[in-house]
C-alpha cells in the first residue's frame, strides 16, 4: 500500500513539474537562466568561428570575393592570375577567424548589462530575439574591434590594396555599392554576419532542446517556454 501511495506521489510530482509555465518561474530565475543560456550560446558561436577554418571551412559563413571581383575572377584565371584571387579569399577568411575571438568579452558584457525588460522581450520573443538583442547592442563595438585586425591581414595582399584603390573610385562614380567600397569594411561586415548567424543557430538549439544544455536552470526556463 505504501509503495502504491509513494508511486502515486511521484507521478503527481512529475505532472506538476511538466506543467510548469513561464509564469511559475520567478523573475530572478528567468533572468538568470536566460543569461546563462546566452553566455553559453555566444561562447559556442565564438568558439566555432574563431579557429582555423572556422570561416574558410564552413560554406554557410565563408566570405566570398566581393561581387565586383567575382565578375573578374574568371578572366583572372584565364590569364593565370587565379592564385591571387584564391589568396585573397583565404586572407579574408583568416582575418575573420582572427577577429571573432575579440567578440566574446563584448557579448558577455551585453548579457551582464541586460535589463529585465530586455530579458522579458527575449524570453517572450521569437526564435532569434536574443540574437537580435546582441546585434543591436554589439554590432558597432564589434566592428570597431574587428576592423583593425582585418586591416592588418589584408594589407599584406597586393590584390586587396588594388581593390581598395579601384573600389573607392568606382563607388564615388556610383559604379559600386557602398558596402563594397572598401575591402576591410566588407570583410568586417561579413565576419559580423557570420557571427550572428552562428549565434542564431545556438539560440534556436537552446530553445528547441533545453534539456540537452546540461543546466537545470536553462532547462527550467526554456523548457517552460516550449510547453
Amino acid at each position: 500500500m505504501r509503495k502504491a501511495i509513494f508511486a502515486t506521489f511521484l507521478m503527481l510530482a512529475a505532472v506538476t513539474a511538466q506543467a510548469l509555465s513561464i509564469e511559475d518561474i520567478s523573475n530572478k530565475d528567468a533572468v538568470a537562466g536566460l543569461k546563462e543560456a546566452l553566455q553559453k550560446g555566444a561562447g559556442n558561436a565564438v568558439g566555432q568561428l574563431g579557429r582555423a577554418d572556422g570561416f574558410l571551412g564552413n560554406e554557410r559563413v565563408k566570405i566570398p570575393l566581393p561581387e565586383s571581383l567575382q565578375k573578374a575572377d574568371r578572366t583572372m584565371r584565364r590569364f593565370g592570375m587565379g592564385k591571387y584571387a584564391d589568396e585573397l579569399v583565404v586572407t579574408m577568411n583568416r582575418a575573420a577567424e582572427a577577429a571573432v575571438p575579440e567578440a566574446k568579452s563584448l557579448l558577455i558584457d551585453a548579457v551582464k548589462t541586460m535589463s529585465f525588460e530586455d530579458a522579458k522581450g527575449i524570453l517572450t520573443g521569437g526564435d532569434t530575439s536574443a540574437t537580435e538583442y546582441f546585434r543591436r547592442k554589439t554590432s558597432a563595438p564589434l566592428a570597431a574591434k574587428f576592423r583593425p585586425i582585418v586591416e592588418r591581414a589584408t594589407a599584406q595582399v597586393g590584390l586587396a590594396r588594388s581593390y581598395n584603390n579601384f573600389a573607392g573610385t568606382a563607388s564615388r562614380w556610383g559604379l559600386l555599392s557602398q558596402d563594397q567600397a572598401n575591402l576591410d569594411d566588407y570583410v568586417t561586415q561579413k565576419a559580423l554576419d557570420g557571427l550572428f548567424l552562428m549565434i542564431a543557430d545556438e539560440e534556436k538549439a537552446i530553445r528547441a532542446n533545453p534539456i540537452q544544455q546540461g543546466s537545470k536552470l536553462i532547462s527550467k526556463v526554456f523548457g517552460a517556454l516550449i510547453r
